[in-house]
């Protein structure tokens, strides 16, 4: 069996065993991982691994048809949208401040619900390191099964990864978790159980497609009382073209995707909140 080595960890020449990115001429990118036993289709033609084993990043390689690419370690950014999934993936413009506004440090216990094909998963088990532990939920074993092999195939061994399938909202277990991440329908349906298993000061931090979801979301937590600091953004991304005289907007951006709404779990049984007149 060929060893997965955290593609964001690892230094120097490529390995057997490595996730790559190739780049073509137009930067498409194509994710792969090397493997001496299996040949690498890519736009028709083929290279072998033993090409590119061996190799620094950043080197130009050719397929049998002699077309060029570009070989990486794939970055986290460039990893996630290329990963298989039968399900709608977070995207990077949304994990990064999800790892900011939820405040994920190293040796957190962070609960997840709503696994997907792992992509935020992965993003959280590198938040966390190895003194941490994410506990993460899915109600669907088919979707459970997809992360555990991405996350096995492209970020390599984890043991503090406890992976559940059941209902978040009646499966809940766990005590002292410091962060909570939800990525489900109807997140409101968890508060109670997310107020029991967080530590006081704890954040909840949940991720919603549409603005009448959020508004159920935050209406909940307001009439519970035993959250607090809770506020809710979304991140636009738009990227530049920059090529000789011309630096212009492109023409197509990363818009709307996903709102991000977090609170802080209050002491106690505490219901007095201060709140503005």
């Amino acid at each position: 069996m060929i060893p997965v080595v955290n593609p964001m960890k690892a230094k120097g020449p490529l390995r057997e065993g490595d996730p790559v990115i190739f780049l073509d001429r137009k930067d498409r990118e194509y994710l792969f991982r090397l493997d001496r036993s299996h040949p690498i289709s890519i736009r028709g033609g083929k290279i072998s691994a033993d090409e590119i084993i061996g190799q620094d990043e950043g080197s130009v390689v050719r397929s049998s048809l002699n077309e060029p690419f570009l070989v990486f370690r794939p970055s986290f950014p460039q990893l996630i949208p290329n990963l298989p999934r039968n399900a709608q993936i977070i995207y990077p413009k949304d994990i990064g401040p999800i790892l900011v506004w939820a405040d994920l440090f190293p040796g957190a216990r962070v609960v997840e619900a709503g696994l997907g094909a792992g992509a935020l998963s992965m993003a959280l088990l590198r938040a966390i390191g190895t003194e941490g532990h994410l506990f993460s939920y899915e109600i669907r074993e088919d979707f459970a099964d997809m992360a555990r092999k991405n996350v096995a195939k492209y970020f390599g061994p984890v043991t503090n990864w406890t992976v559940k399938v059941g209902d978040v909202a009646a499966a809940l277990d766990e005590t002292e978790i410091d962060r909570m991440i939800l990525d489900l329908p109807e997140p409101w349906q968890v508060i109670e159980g997310a107020w029991k298993i967080l530590r006081p000061g704890g954040i909840l931090l949940c991720y919603l497609p549409t603005i009448l979801q959020v508004k159920s979301l935050v209406d909940a937590l307001r009439d519970d009382k035993r959250f607090a600091c809770i506020e809710t953004m979304e991140t636009l991304m738009r990227f530049w073209h920059i090529k000789g005289m011309s630096a212009r907007p492109q023409h197509r951006m990363v818009a709307h995707t996903g709102f991000l709404t977090s609170a802080r779990r209050l002491a106690g049984g505490q219901k007095d909140i201060p709140r503005a007149p």
